[in-house]
């Protein structure tokens, strides 16, 4: 499965994901090949881009929990829009608690892991997105944490409202690369920002806990001053700011790739990034990351096919090596090469692409049979 930006695609091309319209009606299937009209209306959409299958890539199965998760992000897309627009108008966001709810029945009791699958997201909704798949990472993670009730509704909620600087963004802006970011973007980000913790301060309506882990998890994630003392660092605080970051890593966005599950996975347990360990342990045990059945590249440029997860770390797990079928177990000390996961295979092609250009200057001039050079 590949990630191909919207101006990228080609007739032809088979979906890995469907495309739902902006009421939620499903348009394209998965499997579907793309027309000259599908990539016009695609990008009549806004999409960043879409999932494409690899051309001898079968149609990855799917289970009724991940149908069921599809279905949902689809639909729950809009009561989360009404609700943040409510809240930036700083009015009663008389949606929240019976929507935080159904979130948290959905995913906040569940003794399962779940495919966390990445939704496609546009300039339009990118924030409302991010929102909605935090809160159910939050409830995913809170319920690993044995949270009380009111502690899982309290970090839902904050990871519904959380990003509302991030709402505030100007399409233009939205649309822009971060690599390409002027120091007047970032000023200008920095007051959006500034200004969505403030609508969140203001906000009566809004549980005061609630509101208050959203307010330091918007600081802390944007660098920004935050009005509350460091004993204030609640338990939900972590599950919201770790929630944050894996979605934002591994969501599409403009000017570069999303990254892998385990590169984000990654970037939490290190030890110099400063998340709290028990916490991203509850992420790895909401989700699954390295299942059997991934085709991950190993450090020393193999391949290979997760056969058994890692029994004590997620990133050692049992490899069945493509090069010598050879089962390779990463958790083993001792093994004659320090093996390591680089990172899930993005394609399953190695067929090398020819530079026709420089093949043709190699060539040389074509010599017909009987004639004289």
């Amino acid at each position: 499965m590949l990630f191909v930006k919207s101006d990228e695609l080609k007739t032809g091309m088979r979906l890995a994901k469907p495309i739902y319209n902006k009421i939620g009606v499903m348009l394209y299937e998965r499997n579907s090949k793309l027309t000259s009209q599908g990539i016009i209306s695609i990008q009549n959409f806004g999409l960043i881009g879409v999932y494409i299958l690899e051309p001898a890539e079968p149609v990855p199965p799917m289970s009724e929990d991940d149908i069921e998760f599809e279905r949902f992000q689809a639909m729950a897309i809009f009561t989360i829009k009404d609700i943040l627009d409510q809240v930036k108008r700083e009015e009663e966001p008389k949606g929240l608690y019976p929507f935080a709810n159904q979130i948290l029945k959905q995913y906040g009791s569940l003794y399962h892991k779940i495919n966390f699958v990445q939704n496609l997201r546009s300039a339009d909704d990118y924030t409302y997105k991010h929102a909605l798949n935090t809160a159910i990472l939050c409830a995913l993670m809170s319920k690993k944490m044995k949270f009380e009730f009111k502690k899982q509704l309290d970090v839902v909620i904050a990871g519904i409202i959380h990003d509302m600087g991030g709402l505030m963004y100007t399409p233009a802006l939205r649309k822009k690369p971060a690599a390409e970011y002027t120091s007047a973007d970032e000023k200008e980000i920095e007051g959006f920002h500034k200004a969505g913790y403030q609508v969140l301060g203001r906000n009566q309506y809004l549980d005061t806990n609630a509101k208050v882990v959203a307010q330091i998890a918007l600081a802390e994630l944007h660098g920004l001053k935050s009005d509350f003392s460091a004993d204030k660092k609640l338990e939900e605080l972590e599950v919201l700011k770790i929630a944050s970051v894996f979605d934002a890593e591994t969501a599409m966005k403009y000017g570069e790739e999303p990254l892998s599950e385990i590169t984000a996975l990654r970037h939490l347990k290190d030890p110099a990034n400063g998340y709290n360990q028990k916490v991203v342990q509850a992420l790895v045990d909401s989700i699954n990351i390295l299942q059997p059945g991934v085709c991950v590249e190993l450090n020393n440029g193999d391949k290979g096919l997760v056969i058994t997860e890692g029994p004590t770390d997620v990133l050692h797990p049992f490899v069945l090596s493509f090069r010598d079928n050879q089962i390779i177990n990463l958790g083993e000390s001792g093994l004659p090469v320090d093996y390591q996961i680089k990172d899930i295979m993005k394609t399953m092609d190695n067929r090398h692409v020819i530079n026709r250009d420089l093949l043709e200057a190699y060539r040389g001039s074509t010599v017909h049979i009987g004639q004289k050079r």
